[in-house]
């Protein structure tokens, strides 16, 4: 029966099933997976790529990049929104696909776009009356105060790239088109680094030119991205008519992607929480060191994290469209699959990071001199430490966000939500709190990552195996 298709007309085309009916999972889950990987990587090198600029901007970047961790937080809860919204959509749009819906996948996406102009509205308000507050919270240093009220000024008042592409890169991802999504990606990621060197270097304007050459990316890839849904992805009506609120399709997109949102969040909780944990240690130097190293570490770890990403929303859509479909073969073989696939991507970072801990780490100090706030020779140090040590928990991650994203492709709220706090929060805080009692805290805190991860990942394998056997039965 799979290589039988469908054909309909609808809107004036000709339209078969969709592949993610059809095609053999293990080959769907790496044609749909690889593009999406690739697309979240290069999300999360947005941050990588300005925070190697701004370090090495001589001797304002050791505080330009304590500036910059002060500032990840926000920025990491502007992709929660974006993507909890997304996902949210992901699993409606594809839902509704697999079931034959075409109405409804049209209004899910119009109150997408309605939602992602709520978002942009609120964080503009948020940057121009909130930022300098939220950064006197996090530094006593006016320098640092003054960068990074800068920089979040810039990226939240122009945030309708980085939030209008979470939402446009669903309907192409929902409808099996990853490649598009991560074409539209990798053109906004290049726009980013050739405006970082020439905004910060040749234009010399510092930290600004980092988050200008950041938001103007993110416009890149959403103008892209909704070019190419409007003229390449028929399956969803683009009529305009459809931006219209519908409390009830939007109370349908956060049963799902609430949670998904809190997930995401959690990351910036978890950063907020580790750096004012560090805040506490009784000296300035090591707390300057441990800040600035898990600013740059955390950046880097994202990458990996954000792969997981890349495959989770993978299943999520495959989960979705053959759940509506009621295929349950379909679904256990993206089960098996898709966790195969996810421990395969995670092992493979993790081997790239312990293989160039030292080169990667001296990229992010190639300017800072030894009077600074924070040594040269420590910084390198540090980071390196940080990724052997770290990336040893990257196996359990990619792990639990792969059975993430299948539970959320099955609809699942609370069981994903779950898993999230307790690998972000509940395992991480307690331990890396108890770890900055030790004088040996400057090695001993990166054990905490590996530490929660594992942890997690047993306790979730249970809950788990549970909520499977509930679905499908």
């Amino acid at each position: 029966m799979s290589g039988l298709h469908l054909f309909c007309v609808y809107g004036g085309y000709m339209i078969t099933e969709n592949k993610m009916g059809t095609k053999k999972i293990s080959s769907l889950i790496w044609s749909m997976g690889l593009p999406m990987i690739l697309s979240m990587v290069l999300q999360a090198l947005y941050n990588v790529v300005d925070t190697l600029f701004v370090i090495n901007m001589g001797n304002e970047g050791a505080l330009g990049n304590l500036a910059l961790s002060a500032a990840f937080p926000v920025q990491i809860l502007m992709i929660a929104i974006g993507v909890g919204t997304g996902v949210g959509l992901n699993a409606m749009l594809s839902k509704n696909l697999g079931e034959g819906n075409k109405e409804t996948v049209s209004k899910v996406a119009g109150n997408g776009l309605f939602l992602a102009c709520i978002f942009f509205a609120a964080f503009f308000l948020f940057g121009i009356f909130l930022s300098r507050s939220y950064m006197k919270l996090m530094s006593t240093d006016e320098t640092v105060i003054q960068m990074g009220t800068e920089y979040l000024r810039i990226c939240c008042c122009i945030s309708i790239g980085s939030i209008g592409f979470a939402i446009a890169e669903r309907f192409l991802i929902a409808t099996g088109k990853t490649t598009l999504s991560m074409v539209s990606q990798v053109a906004g990621a290049l726009t980013n680094i050739v405006l970082d060197y020439i905004f910060i270097y040749p234009l010399n304007m510092g930290i600004a030119g980092a988050a200008y050459a950041t938001v103007i990316g993110q416009i890149v890839s959403f103008v892209l991205a909704m070019v190419l849904h409007y003229s390449l992805n028929h399956e969803i009506n683009g009529n305009p008519k459809y931006i219209k609120p519908n409390s009830q399709i939007i109370k349908s997109i956060y049963k799902i992607g609430f949670p998904a949102f809190l997930m995401q969040g959690m990351l910036s909780l978890m950063m907020f929480g580790v750096l004012l944990i560090i805040g506490t240690i009784d000296d300035t130097y090591t707390v300057n060191l441990l800040s600035g190293s898990y600013g740059i570490y955390y950046k880097l770890m994202q990458t990996a994290l954000f792969a997981s990403f890349g495959l989770s929303n993978t299943l999520i859509s495959i989960t979705s469209y053959n759940y509506g479909k009621k295929n349950t073969a379909r679904v256990k073989d993206t089960i098996k699959h898709g966790i195969i696939a996810s421990v395969i991507v995670a092992l493979a970072i993790t081997a790239l990071y312990q293989i160039f801990a030292g080169p990667i780490s001296r990229l992010f100090a190639l300017t800072i001199e030894e009077s600074s706030i924070v040594a040269k020779s420590d910084i390198i140090s540090m980071c390196g430490l940080a990724l052997h040590i770290s990336t040893l928990g990257y196996v359990f991650m990619g792990y639990c966000v792969a059975i993430q994203g299948v539970l959320q492709g099955f609809g699942e709220v609370w069981s994903p939500l779950v898993i999230s706090a307790l690998r972000l929060l509940i395992f991480v805080l307690p331990v890396a709190y108890l770890f900055t009692l030790s004088s040996n805290v400057t090695t001993l805190i990166w054990w905490t990552f590996p530490i929660a991860e594992a942890v997690t990942a047993v306790v979730s394998h249970f809950i788990f195996r549970r909520c499977v056997k509930r679905v499908l039965n």
